[in-house]
């Protein structure tokens, strides 16, 4: 999906780290991140997103539906977090074209995770 630069994990690590600085101060999302170990939770999204955009990391992760189950992530909150998603991925300078191809793949995953 992307270009080495694009996939690169110190890249992705930085973009990850700014998104979820920008999910845990946004007082919409916060609650959804209240006890959760995000040393952790960071390092595993790095590796889906790595995953991804076709980078070459292998991501083992429980099935969306399972790691989301009982959360009640509503559309709204999805949406959100996409949005900052998006920003953080534009701070590190990814190619616009690869953040739209991530965007239509994590909406292609939205019934996995809303309301799971």
């Amino acid at each position: 999906m992307a270009d080495d630069k694009a996939v690169g994990a110190d890249t992705v690590k930085a973009a990850v780290s700014d998104f979820y600085d920008r999910v845990i101060n946004d007082s919409e999302l916060a609650g959804w991140f209240t006890g959760v170990d995000m040393r952790r939770l960071r390092a595993h999204q790095t590796a889906f997103l790595l995953f991804a955009l076709g980078g070459p990391e292998i991501y083992v992760g429980r099935p969306l539906n399972q790691a989301h189950g009982g959360m009640q992530i509503t559309d709204a909150a999805f949406d959100a977090t996409v949005e900052h998603l998006v920003v953080a991925l534009e701070g590190v300078g990814m190619a616009r074209d690869v953040i739209g191809q991530l965007r239509a793949r994590l909406e292609r995953m939205r019934s996995q995770i809303v309301g799971a």
